[in-house]
């Protein structure tokens, strides 16, 4: 597959690469590089925590990369053998081949993963593209998936026009912009020190995927009769989270949902009920109306 530039030039590029290598600097638990060969382009991923215990794969949203698991991993890391590759196409070091959306190209490329790993099942955790890509490979792949969690998924609903209507034009705002769509993305929630400066520079050079995330159809989302969990902010942006929870609960046997009532789109400390979730131990659902 011919490779594509996703970046505005050169120094853009090393800019946003040199932020993630700093970021993996600092990453909270030892861990180990992985470079994987896919139909689709060459994967890049991080392998870190008990490598004998039962598998945990982590998939990042549009625009960041695996980095975004760096509060997340040491928990995750304490019962899970986590790997958290970097999607194709996005801000991380995997290759940057965007394949289409429709179509099996997102499935055929988490197959391959798994394939190379030598993982016959595993525990899959995405959020937002990185929950549909999930959606997409579980839905198409159920057997290799033992438990699904999804936060803030892409592809249950429409996303709102509203959202972009407005993003598009703060992205050409510069630091002004950036504090904006922080603050629209993180909802309530206290942001994180340095996040507005990552935003800064990932919009300035970063080339953002055109484009809305197919929507699943409810046959498809039959398919998904592993143990789910949905976790979403009641303020988000993007998408309607009541609404994504109201579609899931006919179609998904074994749902349980969690909608946080002052989290955005981005969702902070979503480990502290996912990893219950992914250890079987019980968890309380939490409905917004």
């Amino acid at each position: 597959m011919k490779e594509q530039s996703i970046y505005k030039s050169a120094a853009g590029e090393t800019a946003v690469l040199n932020l993630y290598n700093d970021a993996l600097s600092h990453w909270p638990i030892p861990y180990t590089s992985l470079d994987i060969p896919t139909r689709h382009g060459r994967t890049f991923g991080l392998s870190c925590g008990d490598v004998t215990a039962p598998p945990l794969l982590l998939l990042h949203g549009a625009g960041t990369n695996s980095a975004i698991w760096a509060g997340d991993v040491a928990v995750y890391g304490r019962d899970h053998h986590v790997i958290a590759v970097d999607l194709l196409g996005e801000a991380g070091q995997s290759a940057p081949n965007r394949p289409p959306w429709d179509g099996p190209a997102y499935a055929e490329w988490l197959r391959d993963v798994f394939d190379y790993l030598e993982l016959p099942s595993a525990a899959v955790v995405g959020m937002s593209q990185g929950g549909w890509t999930a959606v997409k490979f579980a839905t198409a792949c159920p057997e290799r998936v033992n438990r699904l969690g999804l936060i803030c998924p892409g592809g249950i609903v429409p996303d709102k026009l509203s959202f972009l209507l407005r993003v598009i034009p703060l992205s050409l705002m510069g630091r002004w912009g950036a504090r904006r769509m922080v603050r629209l993305l993180y909802g309530r929630q206290p942001i994180p020190d340095g996040v507005e400066e990552i935003m800064i520079t990932v919009t300035s050079h970063f080339k953002a995927r055109m484009g809305v995330l197919p929507l699943f159809t409810d046959n498809a989302l039959r398919r998904l009769t592993m143990p789910t969990l949905l976790v979403g902010g009641a303020l988000d942006a993007l998408r309607d989270m009541a609404k994504v929870a109201a579609r899931l609960r006919p179609l998904l046997p074994d749902l349980s949902v969690t909608i946080l009532p002052d989290a955005g789109h981005v969702v902070l400390n979503s480990v502290d009920v996912m990893a219950p979730f992914l250890l079987a131990q019980e968890i309380y659902e939490h409905a917004v109306d």
